[in-house]
């Protein structure tokens, strides 16, 4: 019987040492990914960037998704700051819940850069992102080219608090200030493809007549297409933001005027050779912009 357990105690001791062999070999440096939601393909494109990028410059990449939720958000920081990950980049839900996640991660000593949406507090070494003022401003430029600065527009907001949803905003409002546009409704629905069909349902039943249609994101520009294609206003322009699949292909068939072309894959790419040049204590710029572009038919 003593035999018998010493046997037994020998295999469960030699597994521990084999475990920790393993650990201990796993040398790879590796970085911790938090995004927004991946219910969203730009976030997906965007995850795959980091995950390519990350791969050629041999890299791990750890994956948390915070499906929307600044809650969620915070707990995934929680937990990747115990998953031996040696910097984080983040993807905010929303840029003033984000200073919560960011002073985790500073509380750990764990170096943070944000993606796509930016922190409005914390320590971040940089923020890579496309410059969503000037993308605002290329959709109201093309509006106005289009419709001669003039006529009723429908300015579809994202998630309220979101640096993007700032930016994008603002880039727009102020490109048709001097216009002879009037923003007729101007309305949350979270950057989401299904509140932006029924916000644009309850805005046609409200509005005489709409011209055009700035969303800040292709989800909700979608869904707006859809809810003017119900109710037979075809003619409506119709502009979104970040040149998802789905919309470039909307825009072939006419169904979409343009959307403003983000890169998403690309803005993942940047941020990882940021993280690299960091990591070999290269210096970086607080701000790292990825190019845009407007795509039509």
């Amino acid at each position: 019987m003593k035999k018998f357990l010493y046997i037994i105690m020998s295999i469960i001791m030699s597994s521990s040492l084999l475990v920790g062999c393993q650990v201990k070999d796993d040398s790879r440096v590796k970085i911790g990914l938090i995004v927004s939601t991946l219910n969203n393909p730009f976030f997906v494109d965007l995850k795959t960037g980091v995950e390519k990028r990350a791969e050629e410059l041999g890299y791990d990449v750890v994956v948390l998704d915070s499906q929307n939720d600044p809650a969620k958000e915070v707990s995934n920081m929680e937990d990747i700051t115990v998953k031996n990950v040696d910097i984080v980049l983040l993807n905010p839900v929303d840029s003033d819940s984000a200073i919560a996640s960011v002073m985790i991660a500073n509380n750990s000593k764990l170096p943070v850069v944000t993606v796509d949406r930016a922190a409005n507090g914390g320590d971040v070494i940089s923020h890579i992102a496309s410059d969503n003022i000037a993308g605002g401003d290329m959709a109201a430029k093309f509006l106005m080219e289009k419709l001669g600065s003039k006529g009723n527009v429908v300015e579809l907001e994202g998630i309220a608090g979101s640096s993007a949803t700032r930016d994008r905003g603002k880039g727009f409002e102020d490109g048709i200030k001097e216009s002879g546009f009037k923003l007729v409704a101007k309305q949350s629905a979270d950057f989401d493809r299904t509140k932006g069909l029924s916000v644009m349902e309850n805005i046609i039943q409200s509005k005489d007549k709409i011209d055009a249609v700035f969303a800040q994101n292709d989800e909700m520009a979608l869904g707006a297409q859809k809810a003017l294609e119900g109710a037979n206003m075809k003619d409506v322009l119709v502009v979104g933001f970040d040149a998802t699949a789905d919309a470039v292909d909307a825009v072939k068939k006419g169904k979409l005027a343009a959307t403003v072309a983000q890169q998403p894959v690309l803005i993942g790419k940047t941020a990882v050779d940021a993280v690299n040049k960091i990591l070999k204590n290269e210096k970086i710029k607080e701000y790292i912009p990825v190019q845009l572009k407007l795509i039509t038919k």
